[in-house]
């Protein structure tokens, strides 16, 4: 756990603002084309950010930089997560989190706490294939509670899958908008072979087409009020 690295500036982390990137280290699944595997598999022997020096230095340039995305690994997993938060809040930054869902106590307390301004939850798959995508065992349960959660309590949100071809079918993409039907804002991100990934073999797999991607999202439409392509 704690912080493993932190990006100045991204462009494209937090929509609609300029960020800073918190890298939060460890994850509790293993997905085959996770494109962080050192911050997953590796993450106790990369050595963790001065945590006063990370707030310092985002604080310092807030007027700049006005926002953080927290990422990860799976950032929920952190102890220090809600204290990290507080603070940033306090110096009036704005806080998008990034996460998995696998932890609706934590996002219960965070946004109770009104510490949260967007948050963006990955869905892997469709129920049946939530296993093969993650690695893990996974609690649907805390999953489906996760999005009911961010949907009803997020001041702004997005829901987001990563489309490996070889692991994900159409089908299963309407699958997993049928099940976010009615949220205000679907993501599919194509996945791009890279090295290193958990599973090494889809280095060398095929990219999914951006064209395919629109064409699901245009049907995605008639459920969810905005499906965006990103990516």
């Amino acid at each position: 756990m704690g912080v493993k690295g932190v990006q100045p500036v991204s462009l494209v982390d937090y929509p609609g603002h300029i960020c800073s990137t918190v890298f939060f280290g460890g994850c509790n699944f293993r997905c085959p084309f996770c494109h962080n595997a050192g911050l997953v598999e590796r993450a106790d022997t990369l050595p963790d950010e001065n945590l006063e020096d990370v707030l310092a230095f985002l604080t310092e340039r807030r007027h700049l930089v006005p926002a953080v995305c927290i990422t990860g690994g799976e950032p929920t997993l952190a102890p220090e997560l809600t204290g990290f938060i507080r603070r940033l809040k306090r110096a009036g930054l704005l806080v998008k989190l990034d996460t998995n869902g696998t932890r609706p106590e934590v996002l219960r307390a965070l946004l109770a706490e009104r510490l949260l301004d967007y948050v963006a939850m990955d869905v892997k798959a469709p129920p049946d294939k939530y296993g093969l995508l993650t690695g893990r065992p996974v609690d649907l349960e805390a999953i489906h509670r996760s999005i009911n959660l961010i949907r009803t309590a997020a001041p702004a949100y997005e829901f987001r899958t990563t489309v490996v071809p070889e692991l994900l079918t159409e089908k299963d993409i309407l699958d997993i908008g049928r099940e976010l039907a009615g949220s205000d804002k679907y993501v599919l991100q194509p996945f791009r072979p890279a090295h290193p990934l958990i599973d090494p073999q889809l280095e060398l797999a095929a990219p999914c087409p951006v064209s395919f991607l629109e064409k699901v999202a245009k049907e995605l439409r008639a459920l969810i009020k905005t499906v965006e392509v990103r990516g």
